[in-house]
């Protein structure tokens, strides 16, 4: 989570947002410095069972990761 203040601003969201659908990791929201794809591929998980799902559909293709 995110929590704080900006000036007279509140801030408050979360930093990871990911959903597992039909078998495959969907990263909704990711603010981490190394990013939890990365992570999550050192750590053995194939990219085709990762969704970058803060991407556009149409962007999905050029990346290395699941389209769907």
């Amino acid at each position: 989570m995110h929590i704080g203040w900006e000036g007279e601003n509140r801030t408050y969201g979360t930093m990871i947002h990911v959903d597992i659908k039909d078998g495959k990791i969907w990263i909704q929201r990711d603010l981490t410095e190394e990013g939890v794809a990365n992570e999550l591929v050192e750590l053995g998980v194939p990219k085709s069972d990762i969704v970058l799902a803060f991407r556009a559909p149409h962007i999905r293709q050029f990346t290395d990761f699941a389209q769907d």
